[in-house]
């Protein structure tokens, strides 16, 4: 088995701060999940905003896992190593985003067809009747302080280290205060007899989870397709990497430069412009069945060190 690539001291402890980051956020997604899960009450807005915070779950545990499996190296099965571990985490959470954004636009709209009136009930509390209400916007004005501040602090690291899992996430993190004040909003609405408030503000929440995945979906697909790597934090294409061919095709001018990320890195391969694939005689005498799957045959360039 061939070593996974070591990453410069200063990236190392990017990464080593992001794991911490990760799993305080899982810590207090937990809490939060638990505190909403006993406040739970007839309210739409409340129970989507509850799901958005179980959800916010995935990419901390994919980004993880994810970890876990990148520092492998190459092994006979695996030749191009775990890099793009990552990558895939990106795209299972996306892909969940979608699926579950999807689902409860549905079930906003549908409860806004229908005309559907939710109710909130009381509690005796020491004696005392207390309206749910206000117990779940205590709860939810707890849950959206601790997020905020963890995806500040990792959106920054995402950047250095080009995470695409961990900057979804981060954003996920800091917007929850949007989806925390619709909530509130929906249920302020219910008690001021405003019916349709709580559904909209469903809606609402679930329109953001939505363009948030669909937004990751089609990055994690840019990645996955071997696309040109996408900045993290504006979707366009990484400048870093087009001043990367540029400098190769200077540097190369009888070859054509192609970049595509693996994971966090990069890989870059020189392909001469005369003869941009493998000639099919070639291909034949490497591989004489099915030679028309092999069209490419690169070899690794030796540095002025190693000559």
């Amino acid at each position: 088995m061939i070593a996974a690539p070591r990453p410069p001291e200063q990236i190392e402890n990017d990464l080593r701060r992001a794991e911490k980051l990760e799993w305080q956020t899982i810590f207090w997604v937990m809490i939060s999940v638990g505190a909403m899960s006993a406040a739970m009450g007839g309210s739409q807005a409340f129970k989507t905003a509850w799901i958005e915070d179980v959800l916010s779950l995935l990419a901390p545990i994919f980004f993880l896992l994810s970890r876990h499996v990148e520092e492998k190296g190459e092994t006979s099965v695996f030749p191009y190593g775990f890099q793009r571990a990552g990558t895939l985490a990106f795209f299972l959470s996306a892909s969940a985003l979608c699926a579950i954004g999807a689902f409860l636009l549905y079930e906003g709209l549908q409860s806004l067809v229908t005309m559907k009136h939710p109710t909130i009930g009381s509690k005796t509390i020491f004696g005392h009747q207390v309206w749910m209400g206000w117990i779940m916007i205590g709860v939810l004005l707890f849950s959206i302080i601790p997020p905020v501040i963890l995806g500040r602090a990792k959106r920054k690291i995402a950047k250095r280290l080009h995470d695409e899992v961990l900057f979804v996430d981060a954003d996920t993190n800091a917007a929850d205060w949007q989806t925390g004040v619709a909530s509130i909003a929906g249920i302020v609405g219910i008690a001021c007899g405003w019916w349709w408030a709580d559904a909209l503000m469903a809606s609402v929440i679930s329109l953001s989870i939505l363009k948030d995945g669909w937004t990751a979906l089609k990055g994690s697909t840019i990645h996955l397709l071997d696309g040109l790597p996408r900045a993290v934090d504006s979707g366009q294409p990484d400048p870093a990497v087009q001043e990367l061919i540029s400098r190769l095709e200077d540097e190369y001018p009888a070859y054509r430069a192609q970049v595509r990320a693996t994971g966090r890195y990069l890989r870059a391969r020189l392909e001469p412009r005369d003869k941009p694939h493998l000639d099919r005689e070639t291909a034949k005498r490497l591989m004489s069945e099915k030679s028309w799957r092999l069209i490419e045959l690169a070899r690794g360039m030796r540095s002025e060190t190693d000559k």
